[in-house]
């Protein structure tokens, strides 16, 4: 019971947990908004339907497997399964195949065990694959009187009609919640110099076809994209390396004698301090001293007089950071130098990717 009670935290620390999670990355507040979100798409759901339909509605106002739909969509809402066209087509294709079927076998065993492998199989074939589906096929079959008397008006009303509902209200409510819906895949990291080889952080750790090769050995199937399980084995070897070097914080390895300059300052100012210490960027300061952004060579490329107008977004971390989670911004391609702040925008410090191959050096003596 303990290992299941107890996590350790970034620090090795243990800490005591009293939700425990059954999926990975679950946490207690998660859940609560999966239950907020439940309650109120549902309830809409059937309110609105109610209103659509009237009084005495000759189908009926919501079907029991868009409960199930609201499960995924409010408490998985990454899941594959659970995005708007698995939804919204799983459930009406499935309805429909149910319905199909009980029209042609009269034998209820038989009929209810073909209503859900054929959902299965179409799903499938479909790209819409939503367990929920198996129900409304099955719904579909043994439903009663007005579900039979409904005929092939059932997929589309209520089946479609709830699911197109609930996707709405699932939309509308994650993107208040502050969540990304529908689930964006990762992508690809890519080569933004226009040549041919890997990007950095592709040429050494393992390989996207090592995660293919993975899960064609594991022979299972997982409830989650492709791509995210990418980008959840290269987050596991940052934090990997944030243990190995757990005491190493970004105020140990930073330059703290930083060349900046304002953002009044000419291009030319700019590009001579550049040249003269040798750096890729220069922090940029507002009036009160504060972080505005970066400009390099490349900005000032196409700078005019000031480079007021070139300025771009700084990457940014704070000095008690652990070091190794730079690491990800400082192999992108694009990121030189992550800039070191604290709580009011005021430069510390500056970490370079020359800082992090430093301590990769010195590991190894």
């Amino acid at each position: 019971m303990r290992q299941f009670l107890y996590s350790k935290g970034p620090d090795g620390t243990e800490r005591f947990r009293l939700f425990v999670p059954i999926l990975a990355g679950a946490t207690l507040r998660e859940r609560i908004i999966g239950c907020i979100g439940a309650l109120i798409g549902i309830g809409l759901t059937g309110w609105i339907c109610g209103i659509m339909f009237g009084a005495g509605p000759a189908v009926p106002l919501i079907v029991a497997p868009v409960g199930a739909s609201a499960v995924l969509l409010f408490a998985v809402p990454a899941s594959p399964l659970a995005q708007p066209w698995p939804i919204i087509g799983g459930n009406t294709i499935s309805a429909l195949v149910g319905v199909t079927v009980a029209h042609f076998v009269h034998q209820p065993e038989l009929a209810v065990a073909l209503a859900v492998a054929c959902a299965i199989a179409v799903m499938s074939v479909a790209r819409c694959l939503h367990p929920p589906g198996g129900a409304a096929a099955l719904t579909a079959v043994i439903g009663g009187p007005a579900v039979l008397s409904a005929g092939f008006l059932f997929p589309f009303v209520p089946v479609a009609l709830n699911s197109v509902l609930l996707v709405v209200l699932g939309i509308l409510f994650h993107r208040l919640a502050g969540r990304t819906y529908p689930h964006k895949a990762a992508a690809p990291v890519a080569n933004i110099h226009g040549t041919q080889d890997p990007p950095a952080p592709l040429r050494s750790g393992f390989q996207s076809e090592d995660v293919d090769n993975a899960l064609e050995a594991l022979d299972e199937t997982f409830d989650i994209e492709r791509s995210d399980i990418d980008i959840l084995l290269r987050e596991v070897q940052v934090q990997a390396a944030i243990r190995r070097h757990r005491a190493l914080l970004c105020s140990d390895i930073m330059s703290r004698d930083v060349i900046k300059v304002s953002e009044d300052a000419s291009a030319d100012t700019a590009r001579t301090l550049l040249l003269e210490h040798n750096v890729r960027a220069l922090p940029v300061l507002d009036l009160s001293e504060c972080l505005l952004g970066t400009i390099g060579l490349r900005e000032l490329a196409n700078a005019g007089a000031a480079i007021k107008g070139s300025i771009t977004a700084a990457v940014t971390a704070k000095p008690d950071d652990h070091a190794m989670k730079l690491l990800p911004m400082l192999t992108d391609g694009k990121t030189h130098a992550v800039i070191i702040i604290d709580d009011s925008r005021h430069v510390l410090g500056l970490v370079t990717q020359t800082d992090l191959l430093g301590v990769a050096f010195n590991s190894y003596l």
